[in-house]
């Protein structure tokens, strides 16, 4: 399998090569040359697997040069730091299955991904002989996720942007009382949003990405939405009473990563028959599903911070296949999207993707009574960002078809919201037990691309 760049400026390269590369040297974003179609009888063979066998099957369609027993043992590693069996079980609550997806270390969705690419990296380093100064940029979960990935590992470094005084406070106590010496937490004064534009351009820089061998783990790289694809199939799984049966999924996104795995994973043969995408006061996205309209605006600061985004950086791989697989329609459209401050599509182009997607705005009022509610009918405690797709699965999915609403983070992480909405703290997981009371350590800089690369050459391998 061979991956190209969405932006076409590239000669094609192999799994391995694209984990290091991260974001492809003409800007774009890699893709696999091909996604693999499966057939009926390889999904049906698949229903009762484990979900560390099924994430062999999947990902090893789009790692074909790493030797298989390699790529199981570190599969097999990367899953054995979760505290569910199952790892992301699925549970019913009144006709809702819920995803869990926060029983990894830091207790959110990306410790699925970000578990196997630490031990990737650390994998292919090893074979390399070679050093990596990983960098990145958070609106919460990602950070902590990237940071217990490769916290320790030889020859890694890890340098963490996230917006200061803008992420929850146990989103940020996660990231800052991590003091193993290759990790580096930057609070940069500024949105999420000036964090990625930084990290973009510090790896559009090549001289500089070449010279300390960067590496990408935020969703840019290819291998975090891969590991994400392998849920939707475990999910289906447990939900579709017989296969073939098609179900909805609900997926709070503000970066399109998460949702994006589950096209791939609907391309691939798995029967969705919608994708609900579902923001909140940050509604970029919503507003293009909806209405056609990709325009950036301000960041919004909600409950749910982690989907306090406007400029999503996985929303180009979309647009690729929107594009007919086009790479210099892309690029020219994403070359213009700073200074044009838009992305413009045709009429046939979104009934394509209105059959494809479903979307909903969800604002903090709404968000807080989903939870009230939710709380009240089930028992169960969603965090502010679950809470906003169940909120969307609600009121989109009206006709009986089951509908999977992706859990993405523990409650224990989002107090204050909950504490609003149902009156009590969830109860905290042993890992964030007296957190407020460890070391922390996080330098505050500017949201400035030439302070936070002097930090970088400072403080790089």
């Amino acid at each position: 399998m061979n991956y190209i760049s969405t932006r076409g400026a590239i000669a094609p390269i192999g799994f391995k090569d694209a984990v290091m590369m991260g974001l492809a040297t003409d800007g774009g974003l890699l893709l696999p040359e091909t996604i693999p179609a499966l057939g009926r009888n390889t999904l049906e063979s698949w229903q009762s697997l484990s979900y560390q066998d099924l994430a062999f099957n999947v990902i090893s369609l789009f790692a074909d040069d790493i030797p298989a027993q390699d790529l199981k043992d570190l599969i097999d590693r990367s899953y054995a730091t979760f505290s569910h069996p199952e790892i992301t079980p699925v549970v019913e609550k009144d006709g809702v299955y819920i995803l869990e997806l926060f029983h990894g270390p830091t207790l959110a969705f990306k410790d699925v991904a970000l578990q196997l690419l630490g031990n990737l990296f650390e994998y292919l380093l090893k074979e390399r002989g070679e050093k990596m100064n990983i960098v990145g940029a958070t609106s919460g979960d990602t950070g902590s996720a990237a940071i217990y990935g490769v916290r320790g590992k030889d020859k890694i470094n890890i340098f963490i942007l996230h917006p200061h005084g803008k992420t929850s406070p146990v989103q940020a106590l996660q990231m800052t009382t991590v003091l193993d010496p290759n990790v580096h937490n930057i609070a940069a004064r500024g949105t999420f949003d000036d964090c990625q534009n930084i990290v973009k351009s510090l790896f559009s820089d090549l001289p500089f990405k070449e010279k300390y061998s960067l590496g990408a783990v935020n969703s840019i790289n290819w291998a975090r939405v891969l590991a994400q694809v392998v849920y939707y199939f475990y999910a289906y799984f447990r939900v579709a009473a017989l296969f073939g049966q098609e179900v909805v999924f609900s997926v709070p996104t503000g970066n399109f990563g998460d949702i994006f795995a589950g096209y791939v994973a609907k391309r691939m043969g798995l029967p969705i028959r919608r994708l609900i995408l579902a923001t909140n006061e940050n509604n970029i996205l919503s507003r293009f599903i909806n209405g056609g309209d990709y325009s950036l605006g301000d960041v919004v600061a909600t409950v749910s911070p982690s989907m306090d985004i406007q400029l999503a950086s996985n929303f180009e791989r979309y647009v690729y296949y929107l594009f007919g697989e086009n790479p210099a329609r892309v690029r020219e459209a994403f070359a213009a999207l700073p200074t044009k401050g838009r992305i413009d599509f045709t009429e046939a182009e979104m009934e394509k993707v209105r059959d494809e997607f479903l979307s909903r705005s969800v604002n903090e009022d709404e968000t807080i009574a989903t939870i009230a509610a939710f709380h009240r009918e089930t028992g169960y405690i969603l965090d502010p960002h679950t809470a906003v797709g169940v909120k969307a699965a609600l009121e989109l999915v009206q006709d009986g078809t089951p509908a999977v609403c992706l859990a993405t983070a523990h409650p224990a992480k989002f107090a204050e919201a909950v504490v609003r909405a149902v009156g009590f703290e969830p109860s905290r997981p042993t890992s964030l037990e007296g957190i407020e009371a460890l070391p922390s350590r996080c330098d505050v800089l500017d949201a400035d691309r030439d302070a936070i690369k002097a930090f970088i050459e400072k403080k790089a391998l």
